[in-house]
């Protein structure tokens, strides 16, 4: 599998920008890769379902002009901030209406993309954005805690399922610059029969080294594989995002939404 050439990092023009853009540029340092800085600003398109006949113009007019105030002092800031990166191999982009088709076909064409963790709890201007691009667009997300440092220890949380093997097959540029690579597994949570054995010899034939720890069960093996893997002081921990089909919301499964809810453990997602 090639390196990683593009990381992408979307920008809402707000204080998380910078902490976002410092993950992005760690990263991107160590494959050489292009730091895509992609400002997603509101869209003027998501007040349409208000223009009715209920929705006076005078008000009508107040709130575009409103909106594009906003979108126009958000552009400046994520550019600011964008400009501040000292990461040499950077470009950056406003996105226009349609906002989302257009971050969806951003998110198409980059290797990664880097999220904060507030935004991936549901906070923040983004927040939907980050469920679009797991649950729609699949595309392999890394939710980047403060101080984050590519090539230290990577943990894999594994249960043998396609949700699981999609990330690690999807990370394996990253666990190729990994110190150490730790397989994490609670073989009696799960429903299904797997030996993770197989998953060290799949890596071990694609240039990774890996050792297995077999966890007890305790109930829900969340909590256990992320105190596992902070236990092997691990930079990031690997996983399968499990969540059910959205209408107007994506709902995130409870092992994943444990996971998001973690502190101090960067995850690398792939649904």
């Amino acid at each position: 599998m090639l390196d990683w050439a593009r990381i992408m990092a979307p920008l809402s023009g707000g204080e998380a920008d910078r902490r976002v853009l410092a993950a992005a540029a760690a990263v991107a340092e160590v494959f050489g890769a292009e730091l895509a800085c992609v400002h997603a600003p509101a869209d003027v398109a998501d007040l349409i379902p208000w223009m009715g006949d209920g929705f006076m113009g005078g008000v009508q007019a107040t709130a575009v002009q409103s909106l594009r105030e906003a979108a126009a002092a958000g552009e400046k800031s994520a550019r600011a901030a964008a400009d501040d990166c000292g990461y040499a191999r950077k470009t950056f982009a406003t996105l226009s209406s349609p906002v989302w088709a257009a971050l969806a076909m951003e998110g198409r064409l980059s290797d990664l993309v880097v999220f904060d963790p507030a935004t991936a709890r549901g906070k923040g201007p983004l927040s939907e954005a980050f469920q679009q691009i797991m649950a729609d667009e699949q595309r392999p997300t890394l939710v980047a805690h403060a101080g984050l440092k590519v090539g230290g220890p990577i943990a894999v949380a594994w249960d043998g399922g396609k949700e699981a093997s999609r990330a690690v097959r999807t990370a394996l540029p990253l666990l190729r610059k990994a110190s150490s690579v730790a397989i994490l597994s609670v073989p009696s949570a799960s429903p299904r029969r797997f030996d993770p054995a197989l998953l060290k010899g799949f890596l071990t034939a694609r240039g990774v080294g890996a050792s297995i720890e077999s966890l007890a069960d305790h109930g829900d093996p969340a909590p256990a594989l992320i105190k596992a893997a902070k236990a092997l002081s691990a930079e990031i921990l690997v996983a399968g995002a499990f969540g059910h089909p959205r209408l107007q919301e994506y709902v995130f499964g409870g092992a994943t939404r444990t996971f998001l809810n973690s502190e101090g453990l960067s995850l690398f997602l792939s649904h």
